[in-house]
């Protein structure tokens, strides 16, 4: 389906399967205001290593910035539905989607698997959400929500295959820069994509070189790069409930083949020793997808010199085993 007004979704596009800096630029124009301005704090390291506070957004991740442009260009273009949006996502993109609907009075179905914990079904319901569960699996979820979509109307958004989403994503590199003049490269989390060809398409408009960090064991990026195309990966990390997609988008492809970009994988370990380092040392407790980006800087996977911005994306995590390890 193309959507009117719109461009389409990558994979229903024709063959355009990149992201420009232009839209990234009219997202940062969009959603002016109606999010929360990306913090940055120094390292300890002298002001080479500078940490993106990006956590500290609404809903408490990135995902926000996405999913107010999402619907506010539909808005624009007419394309917002009666029936609202509809989106098969537990996790933090169900609570952006959920909430940026709601402070555009727009009606939000949620779909999860009947196995989704209590906490989340109550907070995507703090935000008016209405949650349906489908299944056992997100699968199963997310053929709910397609069904539904066909039979309501309602406007389908995704978790991070979208220009939209992705350009809304892209939207914080530019407040980096805004803050670190001189910024050399930026770290940032992989899991289906969508905020690393965001913030790609940007750094790229600016000259800046971007890492994108994976686990191990879940490499969507990293292998599609080997294979040339978007294949599917098992998956199996401590980061799996934010970086588990088994797909990348092509839009994370295309912009993961320009020189300026180096794709890196790091352990498990790092990920948890950076996480629980975040805590020990900051008091900052961030999801294991936030510290994955992290790891590869404590691991050198960033050059002796360069001014260097580590974005850790988001929070939605359980604190307990933090302070249960001291």
């Amino acid at each position: 389906m193309v959507e009117v007004g719109l461009r389409p979704r990558a994979e229903e596009s024709s063959g355009v399967d990149h992201l420009t800096y232009d839209e990234v630029k009219a997202a940062g124009e969009r959603i002016a205001g109606r999010v929360r301005p990306v913090a940055v704090a120094p390292g300890d390291d002298g002001g080479r290593v500078w940490l993106a506070l990006e956590f500290l957004q609404h809903t408490g991740s990135f995902k926000a910035r996405g999913a107010q442009n999402f619907l506010l260009a539909h808005a624009e273009a007419g394309g917002l539905p009666a029936a609202g949006v509809t989106i098969a996502s537990g996790g933090n993109a169900g609570l952006a989607c959920a909430w940026a609907a709601r402070e555009l009075g727009v009606r939000a179905t949620v779909f999860l698997p009947e196995t989704a914990p209590a906490v989340k079904l109550a907070r995507l319901r703090s935000y008016g959400a209405e949650v349906r569960l489908a299944g056992s699996e997100y699968a199963e979820a997310l053929a709910a929500c397609a069904e539904f979509a066909a039979e309501s109307g309602a406007l389908t958004s995704h978790a991070y295959d979208h220009p939209l989403i992705a350009a809304g994503a892209g939207t914080v590199l530019e407040e980096i820069r805004a803050q670190l003049p001189g910024l050399d490269t930026v770290v940032v989390s992989v899991g289906g994509g969508g905020l690393f060809a965001g913030v790609a398409a940007a750094a790229r408009e600016h000259g800046v070189r971007v890492v994108a960090v994976e686990p191990e064991r879940s490499r969507a990026l990293n292998a599609a790069l080997a294979a040339g195309h978007p294949v599917d990966v098992t998956v199996d990390s401590v980061a799996a409930d934010a970086l588990g997609a088994r797909r990348a988008t092509a839009l994370a492809v295309h912009a993961a083949q320009h020189d300026g970009v180096r794709s890196v994988l790091v352990p498990d370990t790092a990920i948890v020793r950076a996480r629980q380092g975040l805590w020990d040392e900051r008091r900052i407790a961030v999801e294991y997808a936030a510290a994955t980006a992290l790891a590869a800087v404590e691991a050198g996977e960033a050059a002796e010199g360069e001014r260097v911005a580590v974005l850790l994306c988001g929070a939605n995590t359980d604190p307990s085993d933090l302070a249960a390890t001291r």
